[in-house]
């Protein structure tokens, strides 16, 4: 059983509410690994819950496609699917191009500074080969970048997806020629928005999302390669 640092809930949201986001976390970041058996009375007791409020988590987890029911096994963690890639990344691929537009009208000169600040803090990064630190700050690039547009209803939705893409980017990120294009992307989409570029913008985001989907899917089939052997 991996080691979980849950913390009793003392939240006023339902108990349901939180046990669903503390596992989801726990699924997404692989501190729970696919194929591992969500025990109720283990996780119960580890939540400092009842199981009432863990199975009505545990439907939402289902319903999510996060875990499944095996006949004779329980409830048991999914491993992520070339399906499952797909499909994150159409979704995001598609409410992040909705947002351009509006990117490239609000974006200060103060906005494009505080981007490229992120931008020096990930050559640090790169330079260190500390890939641990460098794929989150990547992911928050990206969410300060998209979240320029103001749109809080289509970022609420981006915010759902972005948990998975955090881990599909922390699989893959250690694919260095790729990651040394990908950086240099960075730099000219900050460029794009000064100088108001829509048209341009547009295009090398949609190439920048459909690579980092094809990097994903590599190191998901590689992963699993691995696994095989």
């Amino acid at each position: 059983m991996p080691t979980l640092t849950f913390q009793p809930m003392m939240e006023s949201r339902p108990i349901r509410e939180i046990a669903y986001e503390v596992l989801k976390h726990a699924i997404i970041t692989g501190e729970i690994p696919a194929g591992e058996r969500i025990v109720e009375t283990d996780y119960a007791e580890r939540l400092h819950i009842s199981r009432t409020p863990l199975r009505e988590a545990l439907r939402k987890l289902e319903r999510d496609g996060l875990v499944e029911y095996v006949l004779r096994r329980g409830v048991v963690v999914r491993a992520f699917t070339i399906e499952d890639v797909e499909e994150i990344y159409t979704i995001r691929n598609s409410l992040e191009l909705l947002t351009l537009p509006a990117i490239i009208e609000k974006a200060t000169a103060e906005d494009i500074a505080d981007l490229r600040t992120r931008l020096d803090h990930m050559d640090k990064l790169m330079q260190e080969r500390n890939f641990d630190e460098l794929s989150p700050i990547t992911r928050a690039f990206h969410r300060q970048l998209t979240s320029l547009c103001g749109q809080h209803r289509i970022l609420r939705v981006i915010e759902g997806q972005d948990e998975f893409i955090t881990r599909f980017s922390a699989m893959a990120i250690r694919e260095e020629d790729r990651l040394t294009e990908a950086h240099q992307e960075h730099y000219r989409l900050v460029e794009l928005i000064e100088k108001r570029d829509l048209e341009a913008f547009r295009q090398l985001m949609s190439r920048h999302i459909d690579r980092s989907k094809q990097c994903c899917l590599q190191a998901l089939a590689a992963q699993r390669a691995k696994q095989n052997i």
